[in-house]
């Protein structure tokens, strides 16, 4: 997985053992995880948000699984007004050490997607690329995916092609457990209109995890009404 959720306070400086809501294992996984190494990802922000978000007017968006920022650092530069959730504490003291470098200002939330105290349909951009969500059988994520985007905003969700086709790792991930872009696309009725549902080459990052996924799946969704 790349690219890696808001109840208690949205600050700018956010406190990694404070306000956190969600489920205390999945915080603990990825916690281990960027413990592990002093950088995980690349510290560019993804190929395909920079090219899908070329014809936008930037406004309200939210980062679903920000991990170390570099995504929500470029969309704050580009002059959107950024809300950015994560599950994981250390990935957030990185993320906000990112954009006090970069002069930018970000919401950062520390909550997992399914838990976040975030106001329906009001972000002009959802955007999720890589996300690690959670699946369970009332598709609670796909839904949460869906509802926080506004009247005529859009949903981006950015995945690795092939990955939901894959079997159990012997390191314990299983593709069956996650949430794909087709169960969310599955989920689209009238007030959406599909602008995008392809897989295509990836912008390659130099460096980081998931570096070496050569094709992404690409969803662009836009909300009628």
């Amino acid at each position: 997985m790349t690219e890696k959720t808001a109840a208690g306070s949205a600050s700018e400086t956010p406190s990694p053992v404070d306000g956190y809501v969600g489920d205390p294992a999945v915080r603990a996984e990825w916690d281990s995880r960027y413990t592990e190494r002093q950088q995980l990802w690349s510290g560019r922000p993804n190929g395909a948000l920079v090219a899908e978000t070329a014809g936008l007017t930037p406004g309200r968006v939210l980062d679903v699984g920000c991990g170390e920022g570099a995504d929500a650092v470029w969309l704050a530069r580009q002059g959107w007004d950024v809300t950015a959730l994560e599950v994981s504490g250390v990935a957030l003291e990185r993320a906000a050490g990112h954009a006090r470098d970069a002069g930018v200002a970000v919401r950062w939330v520390h909550a997992a997607l399914t838990e976040a105290a975030l106001p329906r349909a009001s972000f002009d951009l959802v955007s999720a690329q890589y996300p690690a969500l959670l699946r369970t059988p009332d598709a609670a994520a796909e839904r949460a995916l869906l509802a926080a985007v506004a009247p005529g905003g859009v949903l981006l969700l950015v995945h690795h092609a092939g990955m939901d086709t894959h079997g159990a790792h012997d390191g314990g991930f299983d593709p069956a457990d996650y949430v794909w872009p087709s169960m969310v696309a599955e989920l689209l009725d009238g007030d959406w209109v599909t602008e995008v549902d392809e897989q295509r080459p990836r912008v390659m990052p130099e460096g980081g995890a998931g570096a070496h996924h050569t094709d992404d799946v690409v969803l662009r969704a836009r909300r009628l009404r």
